[in-house]
C-alpha cells in the first residue's frame, strides 16, 4: 500500500487502496494519489544471478576505467560559490591522477578518442587502441618518445589489426605527427608487442576510393575482381595495399572507359604515379 498525506480519504473518510498506479478509497472510489513513474529496473534477469544497479559500464577507453566522479557547473551560483567549486575541480583533477604514468594516460586516451572520432573509427577500435598504449606503457616503450607518438601508432595498429582499412597518411592526418614518425612509432609497437597483424586485402580499400572517386558501381565490381585476381597470382605481394587498390581502379576504369586519369587515381591512395603504373603493367600484362 502506498503511502499519502492522510490515510483516510478525503471526502469520506474512508480507507485508502494503494495499487498500481493509483491510490482510491475503497468507499466512494475516490482517485487521492496517482504515480506513473515506474520505479522498478530497466532490466530483465534471465538468470539466477542478482543483477544490481552499479552505475555506467566499464570501459577501458578511460584511465580510471570510467568510474570517477565529476563536479559539474553551477551557472546560478554567486561567485564565492563558483570560485570554490573551481578549486575543487582542480584538486578533484589531480586526485584523480595522482602519478605521473595517470597523467599520461589520461592524456593520451584524451588523443586516441579525438582521432578515432575524425577517422569514424568503431568504438571497439577505440578500446582497443586504449590497451594497446596501456601495454605499450606498462612495457616502458614510451620513455624517449612522444605521447602523440605512441597514441597514433596504437590507432593505427588497431585498426591493422581489427582490418580496417586505413593508411598511414589518413591516421597522421588527423594527429600531430608526419608519416615517418608515425610509421617508426607503429614499428616499435609491432616489433616489441608482437602484434598479430597480417597483410590488408587491397578490395577493403575500393569502396571507399571508388566513392571519392566518384566511379560507378560497374567500374567498383570490375576492380574488386582485379583485386582479388592481384591477390590470387601474387601480383599484391610486396607491393602497398592501397596503391594496388587504386592500380586495380584505374584499369578497371580504362576498360570502362571512365574518365579516371593516374594523377588521380594515384592521391587517392597517397602513392606515386610510378607506383600506380607498375601495377597497373603488372596486371595488363
Amino acid at each position: 500500500m502506498q503511502t499519502t498525506a492522510s490515510d483516510t480519504c478525503p471526502e469520506c473518510q474512508g480507507v485508502l487502496r494503494g495499487g498500481g498506479e493509483e491510490t482510491v478509497c475503497t468507499n466512494c472510489g475516490l482517485v487521492v494519489d496517482t504515480d506513473r513513474l515506474d520505479r522498478g529496473p530497466e532490466w530483465r534477469s534471465f538468470d539466477d544471478k542478482s543483477r544490481k544497479r552499479t552505475g555506467a559500464p566499464l570501459t577501458p577507453s578511460r584511465h580510471d576505467r570510467g568510474i570517477s566522479t565529476e563536479i559539474g557547473y553551477d551557472k546560478s551560483a554567486p561567485a564565492q560559490r563558483k570560485r570554490r567549486l573551481a578549486r575543487m575541480r582542480t584538486q578533484h583533477r589531480r586526485a584523480s591522477a595522482p602519478s605521473k604514468v595517470a597523467r599520461n594516460r589520461r592524456e593520451a586516451f584524451v588523443e586516441i578518442r579525438r582521432m578515432v572520432g575524425r577517422l569514424s573509427l568503431p568504438q571497439t577500435v577505440r578500446d582497443q587502441a586504449c590497451r594497446l598504449f596501456a601495454s605499450a606503457q606498462d612495457a616502458d616503450l614510451i620513455r624517449g618518445r612522444s605521447l602523440e607518438g605512441i597514441a597514433t601508432a596504437a590507432v593505427y595498429a588497431s585498426c591493422r589489426t581489427t582490418g580496417i582499412s586505413r593508411t598511414l597518411a589518413e591516421v597522421a592526418a588527423v594527429s600531430r605527427l608526419d608519416r615517418e614518425r608515425l610509421k617508426t612509432c607503429y614499428g616499435v609497437l609491432n616489433r616489441e608487442l608482437s602484434l598479430e597483424t597480417g597483410p590488408i586485402d587491397p578490395a577493403e580499400y575500393l569502396p571507399r576510393f571508388a566513392s571519392e572517386l566518384d566511379l560507378d558501381a560497374a567500374v567498383e565490381r570490375r576492380a574488386r575482381e582485379l583485386a582479388a585476381r592481384a591477390t590470387r597470382e601474387g601480383i599484391a605481394s610486396g607491393r602497398n595495399p592501397a596503391g594496388v587498390a587504386a592500380a586495380c581502379l584505374y584499369t578497371a576504369g580504362r576498360e570502362r572507359d571512365a574518365e579516371l586519369t593516374q594523377s588521380a587515381a594515384a592521391a587517392v591512395a597517397d602513392v606515386s604515379a610510378a607506383t600506380l603504373r607498375g601495377t597497373y603493367q603488372a596486371l595488363t600484362e
